[in-house]
């Protein structure tokens, strides 16, 4: 017997009156100046950043890292996403994004109220104006509501946080970076954002960032670096074999990363719209490039392609092509993934081994290579390349911008240089004083005896449970079974104990 449909129920909206049952005034409360479309794309596009740190990043740290330490730098990702969530709502959205304070900082303040979270979004919050009194740069509003704007921007200042954290696992204190991290992101990350996004001298200017090369990358390159300077280095044995835990955990994360990044640039134009394609598009191509080129750049100067290799190429595509990916042709976007899958490449592998500076600091998975470098890359081809139609498509952008190669004029790099070197000063500066103040209360660094432990030790916590029947290892309890055990396994597997003292088995499988 066939089934009934009640047709009445299935075709309301094609009824006359859809248009009006679609934005009634009457509850749910739907103002004509809301776009659906864009709205929907906004909330689709901060859930596929958000998934980029969590759990992309969360288990890409936890699986890229020694076994030892897995617990510890997932950890420290979940953390800085959790925590830096409530200090956005609280005050760091405004500080980002809200009404002119200084040019470099928006006026601090909450964005929990119900009247400010459903009005109608604005970017930059402020208008700007000639000495004279006429307008410069208008207060751009959105067809969706603050909070989509609100929870969006949230995800970028949560993963610019984790991805500063990929310096300095394997060694710092999980309490100094509880207290670090939502610090860093009032004093540090809301002065970039608002200097290039919300309406700063930096934005006013014509410093072009289409989706945070300078304001995510760049910046959580240098202060990743700086930390790493500061906090100090592991332990030697942990610097001399830090190798993955699980490769295929590891690709896991990885591709969240890579797939989510398509919100992280097709959600910068605010709206579902052309450049949102664009810049999806372009995102790929330039990540595919770079990763092919990092991975060829191996096989030819070390033999074999390496999986980290791959992984560490496919990030410095992503990375560089922020920067411009809405704003730049996609023939420019495959040559900016040649350029990022070369020059980091070149730095991280060839001149990191060279430079005694470099060598000094321990930057656990190179961020200051993967971000910094690609970041300052990507931000300075946007320079060279953006094409004016779709700088001019692009709503966050201020009128009659267009790179060098386009009529922008030497003074356009010249513009990309100075964003760049105050984005870099202010994070050295604003990551070394917090670190100073926070080290004068709470050591940066685990001491020598903890991290010898890792997890156990920060947190009472192991990530795999492999002795006997799911029971935790007790370090202090079979240090010296381990030990023994080492020793009388020689012939099936490879003990290290090194002048640092850390000992125990390593399995080669």
């Amino acid at each position: 017997m066939p089934r009934t449909i009640n047709t009445h129920l299935l075709f309301t909206s094609m009824s006359p009156t859809s248009d009006i049952l679609a934005y009634d005034s009457h509850p749910p409360m739907l103002p004509k100046w809301l776009n659906k479309g864009d709205n929907a794309w906004q909330m689709i596009a901060a859930t596929l950043v958000g998934l980029q740190s969590m759990p992309g990043l969360v288990i890409l740290y936890g699986s890229i890292v020694k076994k030892k330490w897995a617990v510890n730098s997932a950890f420290m990702a979940l953390y800085a996403f959790a925590s830096s969530l409530l200090v956005w709502v609280l005050v760091g959205y405004r500080m980002a994004f809200g009404e002119e304070l200084l040019p470099f900082w928006g006026k601090a303040g909450p964005a929990l109220s119900q009247p400010y979270l459903v009005r109608r979004s604005r970017l930059p919050a402020t208008a700007h104006y000639f000495n004279n009194g006429t307008l410069e740069t208008a207060m751009v509003e959105a067809f969706f509501p603050q909070a989509a704007m609100v929870i969006f921007e949230f995800t970028y200042a949560a993963i610019t946080l984790i991805l500063l954290a990929g310096s300095v696992l394997g060694r710092m204190n999980i309490k100094a970076w509880m207290a670090f991290s939502p610090l860093w992101l009032v004093f540090s990350y809301t002065v970039g954002a608002f200097s290039l996004w919300g309406g700063g001298f930096l934005y006013q200017w014509g410093v072009m960032d289409y989706s945070g090369g300078y304001v995510i990358h760049l910046s959580s390159g240098i202060s990743g670096f700086t930390a790493a300077y500061w906090v100090g280095p592991r332990l030697k044995c942990d610097k001399e074999r830090f190798s993955p835990n699980n490769i295929l955990l590891m690709i896991t994360g990885a591709g969240l990363l890579w797939m989510g990044w398509s919100g992280f640039n097709g959600g910068e134009p605010f709206s579902a719209g052309i450049t949102a394609a664009i810049a999806v598009l372009n995102t790929h191509i330039c990540a595919a490039t770079s990763l092919l080129m990092w991975t060829f750049l191996d096989v030819i100067f070390f033999e074999k392609p390496s999986v980290i290799g791959a992984i560490q190429g496919m990030m410095t595509g992503l990375v560089c092509i922020t920067a411009g990916s809405g704003v730049v042709h996609s023939w420019a976007a495959l040559l900016m993934g040649i350029v990022s899958g070369s020059i980091p490449w070149f730095t991280m592998m060839i001149l990191h081994k060279k430079s005694a500076i470099l060598q000094k600091v321990d930057d656990t998975l190179g961020v200051f290579h993967t971000h910094a470098i690609a970041g300052l890359i990507g931000g300075l081809m946007t320079g060279l390349l953006a094409i004016p139609e779709l700088c001019d498509d692009d709503t966050t952008s201020i009128p009659g911008q267009k790179g060098t190669a386009y009529g922008g004029g030497i003074g356009q790099m010249f513009k990309q240089l100075i964003g760049a070197i105050f984005i870099i000063v202010w994070n050295v500066f604003a990551t070394t004083v917090l670190l100073l103040i926070i080290g004068m209360i709470i050591p940066l660094r685990m001491p020598d005896d903890e991290l010898l432990i890792g997890d156990d030790a920060a947190h009472g916590e192991e990530a795999y449970a492999l002795w006997g029947d799911g029971e935790k290892f007790d370090a202090t309890r079979h240090e010296t079974i381990v030990h023994h055990a080492s020793v009388n396994a020689e012939d099936s597997v490879n003990s290290h104990h090194n002048q640092n003292g850390c000992h125990g088995v390593t399995i080669q499988l």
